[in-house]
């Protein structure tokens, strides 16, 4: 299974749009999982043209995107649960944050917040953050991710020009 990762969009406060070199990528994809700060559901809407769409909503959001999403998810991809969260707070403590606000033993946790691309696996948790597609104000690129979860789970993070 083929799943595109996005987070911090920002949209339309960073950008107008998610760039079109994502759509690209997730166009083969089975699901797509958006780890919060839409700002409008609009975003939701056009990565539900693509495919099915998971969401959390995060800190930034409206209360329009906070009606449609929850806090966090639990999703179950042949034997492997994945936990998904926005997060918050500040970035030195973001994982202790996410791994605790799960009850339940995950093998994945995908977040967003810092904006920040992250891809490692600590005490059997891979956590991955695929940073923002729409800004480089705390990273020094742009950037979203990719799982494949078959078997075995494989991740990339993938830098936009």
């Amino acid at each position: 299974m083929k799943i595109g990762v996005i987070s911090d969009t920002h949209i339309p406060e960073r950008a107008l749009d998610i760039p079109k070199e994502v759509y690209s990528a997730f166009k083969d994809a089975d699901l797509i999982l958006h780890a919060g700060d839409l700002i409008t559901p609009d975003v939701l809407d056009t990565l539900n043209k693509i495919c099915p769409v998971m969401a959390v909503y995060g800190n930034m959001d409206n209360q329009k995107v906070r009606e449609r999403l929850k806090e966090k998810e639990i999703i179950t991809v042949g034997s492997f649960k994945i936990g998904l969260i926005h997060g918050r707070g500040h970035p030195e403590n973001l994982i202790s944050f996410i791994k605790d606000a799960f009850g339940q033993k995950l093998d994945i946790i995908v977040f967003g917040h810092s904006h920040a691309p992250f891809n490692e696996k600590k005490e059997g948790i891979l956590f991955f953050n695929p940073g923002s597609a729409t800004d480089t104000i705390f990273s020094p690129y742009r950037s979203y991710g990719i799982l494949e979860i078959n078997d075995d789970i494989k991740s990339q993070i993938v830098r936009l020009p």
